[in-house]
C-alpha cells in the first residue's frame, strides 16, 4: 500500500542518515575535548609565566611561554571554527529531518482521513456481519473475518504511526533548538578568544620591546642555551654511535664465527672449504636491526608512528624541531622541549632497554633503545631506571627539572644517529 512504500522509503533514509549523524557527533565530541586540552595548556602556561615574571631580568623561557600561547591561542581558534563548521552540518542535518518528518507527518495524515472517509461512506453497504454472512461459502467467510481483522489492525498501526511520528518532529525540533543554542554559544566563545588573543599579542610586542633593552645580556643566555644544547647532542650521538659498534662488533664476530665453524665442518668431513656468503651487517641500520627481537621492536615503534603518547602527561611544546628563530638569533633544535608542571612525571613513550643515563649541567638525560631507534628525555630532575632496565610504555623513568624558573622537558627521537621530528611521531 501507498502508506507502507512511504514508511519504507524513509526508513531506508533514516538508516542512510543516522551514519553521517554519528560521524558529526563524534566529531563534535573529539573537537570539544581537544578545545578543552589546549585551554588546559593554556592556562598551565600562564601559570609558569606568573611564576617566572616575578624578576626583573627576561627570561628565554618567558619568551617561549608567550610565543607558545599565542600559538595554543590559535588553535583554540581554530578548533572553535572546526566545531561550528561541524555543528552548521548538523544542523542542516537536522533541519533536513525536520522537514521530512513534517512531510511524512502530513502524508500520514492525509491517508488517515482518506481511510476514515471511505469508511464512513461504506458505513452501511459494508456492515459487518452482512459482509460475512453474504459469503458463498464458509472459506469465503472466513477470509472476510481475517480481511475485517487486517483491516482494523491497519488503521490502529496507522494511527500509531501517526503518534509517533509527531513525537519524533518534537523531539528533533528540540535537537536542533539545542544545536542553534550551541553555535551562538561558539560564536561568542570565538569573540572571546579572539579577544584574549589580541591582548596576548600586546603582551608579546611588550615582551620584544622590553628585549631590545636587555639584548645583551639575551644573546649570552642564547649562546650559553646553544653551547650546552650542542655538547649534549654531541654526548647523544657518540652515546649511540658507541651502541652501534657495540652491536657492529657483536654481529662481525659472531658471522667469522659461523666461518670458522663451517670451515672446520668441511674439514673434518674431508670435503671443500664452503664459501659462505657474508652475513656481515653493511648499515647501521642493519646493525640495529641485527637480531630477531630488535627487528620486532623496530617494527612496532614504526607501526605507532603518529600514536605515541607525550613524555609528560600535561604540557605544552615551547621549543620545535628544526630551525628556530629567537630575536635575531637562529638555533637548530635536533628535538623538543615541553613546559610542564612542577616535578611532573616523565615517562618513556615505548617499550625499550635504557641504553645509558647521565647527567651534565646538573641535570639527568636518559637514553632509551627500540631496535634502531632511541628516544632522548632531557632536562630531569631525577631518575628512577639505570642502564640496561627494560621499560615500558607510560612508566616513569624520572621527574622533570626547572629551567630559569620553568619545568622544561626535552625529548628526541632517533633512527641510529640520525634526530627525527618527534612531532609526527606523538600522537595529537
Amino acid at each position: 500500500m501507498k502508506l507502507n512504500k512511504l514508511f519504507l522509503s524513509l526508513l531506508f533514509v533514516g538508516f542512510c542518515t543516522a551514519g553521517f549523524a554519528q560521524q558529526t557527533s563524534r566529531e563534535l565530541k573529539e573537537l570539544k575535548q581537544k578545545k578543552e586540552a589546549i585551554e588546559r595548556q593554556i592556562e598551565l602556561a600562564q601559570k609558569n609565566l606568573n611564576k617566572t615574571t616575578n624578576g626583573k631580568k627576561l627570561t628565554l623561557g618567558q619568551i617561549n611561554t608567550i610565543k607558545a600561547q599565542v600559538r595554543l591561542m590559535q588553535d583554540k581558534i581554530s578548533t572553535i571554527n572546526s566545531e561550528m563548521r561541524s555543528l552548521d552540518n548538523k544542523i542542516t542535518e537536522n533541519t533536513g529531518k525536520v522537514h521530512n518528518l513534517q512531510t511524512r507527518l502530513s502524508d500520514l495524515k492525509k491517508e488517515y482521513a482518506g481511510m476514515i472517509r471511505f469508511a464512513q461512506r461504506n458505513r452501511n453497504s459494508y456492515d459487518k456481519m452482512m459482509f460475512i454472512f453474504a459469503a458463498n461459502d464458509f472459506n469465503q467467510a472466513y477470509k472476510r473475518i481475517k480481511y475485517l481483522q487486517q483491516f482494523g489492525q491497519y488503521r490502529k498501526k496507522q494511527a500509531a504511526y501517526i503518534q509517533g511520528t509527531e513525537k519524533d518532529l518534537n523531539n528533533q525540533i528540540s535537537v536542533l533548538d539545542h544545536d542553534l543554542k550551541n553555535k551562538t554559544n561558539l560564536l561568542n566563545q570565538q569573540l572571546s578568544e579572539k579577544n584574549r588573543l589580541d591582548k596576548k599579542k600586546s603582551e608579546q610586542a611588550v615582551v620584544l620591546n622590553q628585549l631590545s633593552k636587555q639584548e645583551k645580556q639575551f644573546a649570552q643566555d642564547i649562546k650559553r642555551n646553544r653551547d650546552q644544547r650542542a655538547a649534549l647532542d654531541r654526548q647523544i650521538r657518540a652515546e649511540i654511535n658507541r651502541i652501534i659498534a657495540i652491536e657492529k662488533k657483536k654481529a662481525e664476530d659472531e658471522a667469522r664465527e659461523a666461518e670458522r665453524i663451517a670451515a672446520a665442518r668441511a674439514k673434518a668431513e674431508n670435503r671443500p672449504v664452503p664459501v659462505v656468503a657474508s652475513n656481515k651487517p653493511k648499515t647501521n641500520s642493519e646493525v640495529l636491526r641485527a637480531t630477531p627481537e630488535s627487528a620486532k621492536l623496530s617494527s612496532a615503534f614504526e607501526s605507532n608512528k603518529g600514536s605515541l603518547p607525550a613524555p609528560v602527561a600535561t604540557g605544552y611544546i615551547t621549543s620545535r624541531f628544526g630551525v628556530v628563530k629567537v630575536d635575531q638569533a637562529t638555533d637548530n633544535h635536533e628535538g623538543i622541549i615541553y613546559q610542564t608542571n612542577e616535578g611532573a612525571a616523565v615517562r618513556a613513550v615505548f617499550n625499550g632497554k635504557v641504553s645509558t643515563v647521565f647527567d651534565k649541567f646538573g641535570k639527568f638525560y636518559v637514553v632509551i633503545k627500540h631496535g634502531e631507534y632511541f628516544t632522548i628525555y632531557e632536562n630531569l630532575k631525577s631518575v628512577s631506571v639505570s642502564k640496561g632496565d627494560n621499560v615500558s610504555t607510560k612508566q616513569t623513568i624520572g621527574s622533570a627539572a626547572n629551567t630559569d624558573g620553568s619545568p622544561e622537558v626535552g625529548f628526541q627521537i632517533r633512527r641510529g644517529s640520525t634526530p627525527l621530528n618527534p612531532e609526527s611521531w606523538l600522537a595529537r
